[in-house]
This record gives C-alpha cells, sequence and structure tokens, in this order.
C-alpha cells in the first residue's frame, strides 16, 4: 500500500497482462482470458488513493488491451471491465469513504481506553479489504469481530484475508449496530455527524464509536489518541 505512483499501476498491469497472457495461451478464450485480466486489474485498483488512480488501475489493462490491436472482440465485451469496476465500488457506495486502508498500529491505543470483557462485540462498518479488522484484532485480540461492506468482491477478499472475523455483505447505513460494543470506521468528514446520531439511535448506554482521523464537528469526545503516523483517532462514549 504505501508503494510510490506510479508502481502500483505498473505492478497490476503487468499482472492482469500475465493473467489474460496465461489464459489465452492455456486454451480459456480470449473473452475469458479478458475477464479474467479486468477483474484482476478491478481488485487491484484498491491500491489508488484517490478516484482517478483507482480508475486508472482498473481500466489500465483493457484499454491497453484494445490499444494494442491484438485481438479483435465485439463491442459490447468492452463494457465488461466497467462492469468489474462497478461490482467493486457500486454507485451507490460513493457517498461513503474511498478506500483507504487503515495502519495496523493505528488503533493499537484503543484497550488502553476501552476495557472490553472476552467475547465483546465490534464491528468495522465499511470494512473494505480488512486492514481495519487487522488493526481492531490487535488491539482487542479476545473480541468478536464482525466486517460490513457493501461491495460484494472486497466483502469476499475480506472474509479470505480476516478468516477469523465474521464479514458480510450490507449498507452500514441500514445495518443495526444495536448488537455491538464498539462501531469503528474510516469515513469522510461529512459522514461523521450520521455516524454519531445512528450511533446514539441505535448502541446500548456504555458502547463506543471510534473514528480514524476524522472528528464529529461540534461534539466532544472522550479520548483523543494518536496513531503512529499521526493521524487522530476519535473515541465517543454512548
Amino acid at each position: 500500500m504505501g508503494l510510490p505512483w506510479p508502481l502500483p499501476a505498473l505492478l497490476v498491469w503487468a499482472a492482469a497482462w500475465a493473467v489474460f497472457i496465461t489464459l489465452a495461451r492455456a486454451g480459456w478464450g480470449v473473452a475469458l482470458a479478458l475477464l479474467a485480466g479486468a477483474g484482476l486489474g478491478a481488485l487491484g485498483s484498491v491500491l489508488g488513493h484517490s478516484w482517478w488512480r483507482r480508475f486508472m488501475l482498473a481500466l489500465g489493462f483493457p484499454l491497453s488491451l484494445l490499444a494494442s490491436g491484438l485481438v479483435s472482440l465485439p463491442a459490447w465485451l468492452w463494457l465488461l471491465p466497467l462492469g468489474f469496476v462497478l461490482l467493486v465500488y457500486p454507485i451507490n457506495a460513493w457517498r461513503d469513504a474511498p478506500i483507504f486502508p487503515t495502519p495496523l498500529a493505528a488503533l493499537g491505543g484503543l484497550s488502553k481506553v476501552i476495557a472490553l470483557p472476552a467475547g465483546a462485540r465490534v464491528l468495522d462498518a465499511g470494512c473494505g479489504l480488512g486492514a481495519g479488522l487487522r488493526a481492531l484484532r490487535l488491539a482487542w485480540p479476545e473480541a468478536e469481530l464482525h466486517g460490513l461492506e457493501w461491495s460484494w468482491p472486497l466483502r469476499w477478499a475480506c472474509a479470505l484475508r480476516c478468516p477469523w472475523a465474521r464479514v458480510r455483505r450490507g449498507d452500514i447505513w441500514r445495518a443495526s449496530w444495536a448488537d455491538y460494543q464498539v462501531v469503528y470506521l474510516f469515513q469522510r468528514p461529512e459522514s461523521m455527524a450520521r455516524a454519531l446520531a445512528k450511533a446514539q439511535a441505535e448502541m446500548v448506554p456504555g458502547s463506543w464509536l471510534v473514528s480514524l482521523e476524522f472528528e464529529v464537528a461540534g461534539q466532544a469526545c472522550q479520548h483523543r489518541l494518536q496513531a503512529p503516523d499521526g493521524r487522530p483517532v476519535w473515541v465517543y462514549a454512548l
């Protein structure tokens, strides 16, 4: 995740080309090989730290294949790479935060200010590829960790990466938070007031809302921690 640009793009494009060439030579057919390469590019696009970089990562392979003139495919087939991008980044999820990974050690101080009993239920709302779940596991190794992610490819990848967590597909704003002692999110500033209102309406007294980097404007927090990279971790008691 910390590779300098454009190295992530070059690696993703090279991997997509390698998959395409390997499968085409193995007899899969050009169309299926294109789908596999485009799918890998769409998943690899999470390495981008902005929307335009993500689209470059996701569409670089199919566009370069089209420009190369190596294959002749029906015009409609070139819409499939865009379909992969929409699967990874559903339009109704664009209002939420981009996929920025939580640094592994970012939440290490939480156990010092929030004492959770073994088996306490903790939710990563918008878990992406599972970086937040890994950080939460480091903070509370005995907690029961749950992840919620709208994009089904990311949900699937997160479940594979974090087999010790219970990861499911869902809308973080529609799913209930009532069963969790802690809800963690890495959203965007304009989403934080909505997140706090939902937490206050659904979670039991004594529960906690934790946000990396972004605070709830005008709302006093109970604790303000600092991640190793300098970003604040805001902790709100409910």
